[in-house]
């Protein structure tokens, strides 16, 4: 009876650790489907508006990318047209100043002179404040854009243009510069008037961008249309913002105010004017 009884006990106790053990471990099915490696970049779920941001911002880069090779390109290519023009404008100072000097050596053979032709270009540089000035020649100097002491701007010659000169003689030095002197003066203290601004020429889209449209597209494109006084004279001079230059080196002459032939500075000294501007650059 007593065997019995601790029988019936010792059952209930059994079923309960059974039923223990059951809860306490998970079937070995599910055991084997717990990862513990880390999850690689495709199972990672991304949301689809940075899938979107990622795919603009990856065409734009493309987009920059293309533009820039394109860019590139095109400024090579310039660069070419640019250095062709400029060989064929050296050949062409080059050819004119041989023919200059064929014919000087033909007419001293033939017992003649050689009489070159006449200069239509002149640079005026303004050495006269405006102390005492009458209202017409005050009037003209800013027709010429001589504004301030030292001020140079490059003339062409005409009739209204030689008057206007013999107006302000007084208060101005001009003469005939030559290639040089044109190309160190754009060159070194070469500004452009760009939205009324003076704007130093540093690159040769700025002169493309305002003065393309005449074919002048660089630096010597400029020298030229000056030099040659081109159909398009009147636009590059207005272009060039007049030159600022400094005091000569050395000083003006003792008698600044007489007349150059006098031992002064002022009028038409011609070709002496280079000299003037080298002093001055």
């Amino acid at each position: 009876m007593q065997k019995s009884t601790l029988n019936a006990v010792q059952q209930p106790q059994d079923s309960l650790i059974d039923t223990l053990s059951t809860v306490a471990m998970p079937p070995k099915k599910h055991q084997a489907s717990v990862k513990t490696s880390v999850p690689t970049e495709d199972q990672i779920l991304v949301p689809e508006t940075l899938l979107k941001k990622r795919k603009s911002q990856e065409k734009a880069r493309e987009e920059q990318s293309a533009e820039r090779e394109k860019k590139k390109k095109a400024r090579k290519e310039k660069r070419g047209v640019i250095f062709k023009r400029a060989e064929s404008y050296v050949k062409e100072y080059r050819d004119a100043e041989r023919e200059k000097i064929r014919l000087s050596r033909l007419s001293k053979q033939e017992g003649s002179y050689y009489v070159p032709a006449e200069n239509r270009l002149v640079f005026v540089v303004r050495i006269k404040g405006i102390s005492k000035m009458a209202p017409k020649p005050r009037k003209t100097l800013q027709l010429l854009r001589l504004l301030q002491i030292n001020n140079g701007v490059f003339v062409r010659i005409t009739k209204a243009t030689t008057e206007m000169l013999k107006i302000v003689e007084p208060y101005i030095a001009y003469g005939y510069p030559n290639l040089k002197t044109i190309r160190e003066l754009v060159y070194k203290r070469g500004y452009g008037k760009i939205d009324k601004q003076r704007i130093p020429l540093t690159d040769n889209q700025l002169i493309e961008d305002h003065l393309g449209k005449y074919g002048i597209v660089c630096m010597e494109d400029l020298i030229h249309e000056i030099y040659t006084v081109g159909a398009n004279f009147k636009q590059a001079s207005n272009f060039l913002w007049p030159f600022k230059l400094s005091n000569p080196n050395g000083g003006f002459r003792p008698r600044k105010f007489k007349h150059f032939v006098e031992g002064g500075d002022l009028g038409n000294r011609e070709e002496k004017i280079n000299a003037l501007i080298k002093q001055m650059n």
